[in-house]
């Protein structure tokens, strides 16, 4: 495992709980992508755009808060995989709980690319139709285990 990808994960992971934007930002590239479908532009491209969504973030919850679960590095020591227990708080008290994980790539000890993958479904269309398979199937196991 190499110990500065970690540091870079720890150390983005620490200033997004503090609401620091200027620190969040001192670990992304210049280029650097963040794509996490819970903000309003799920895919934010360059410094100004993240630090943007980053403020957005900061001024929605009263508290952000991420536990490393598993953290899973590649063998080149430049992209990591982190499972955390996500915990916010929003303004008024009430608690979001969720898990989710994180894919981060680096170069040169800064973020290229941070993606959030959420564990729930795709929303739009494809979620309408994914939640009427569901149904579907459902109905059919309660009908063959009524008879």
């Amino acid at each position: 495992m190499s110990e500065g990808t970690r540091i870079i994960v720890d150390r983005l992971f620490a200033a997004v709980q503090a609401k620091d934007v200027s620190a969040a930002m001192a670990c992304f590239a210049e280029d650097g992508v963040c794509i996490d479908p819970h903000y309003p532009t799920p895919r934010m491209v360059g410094k100004a755009a993240i630090a943007e969504g980053l403020r957005w973030v900061f001024g929605t919850m009263e508290q952000l808060g991420f536990t490393p679960v598993n953290y899973f590095e590649a063998e080149d020591g430049q992209s990591a995989a982190i499972e955390m227990a996500t915990s916010h708080r929003l303004p008024g008290g009430r608690q979001l709980e969720f898990s989710q994980t994180f894919v981060i790539e680096t170069r040169d000890g800064l973020v290229t690319r941070l993606q959030s993958y959420p564990p729930y479904g795709p929303g739009g269309i494809d979620g309408l139709v994914l939640g009427l398979v569901r149904l579907q199937r459902r109905l059919v196991r309660r009908g063959a285990a009524a008879r």
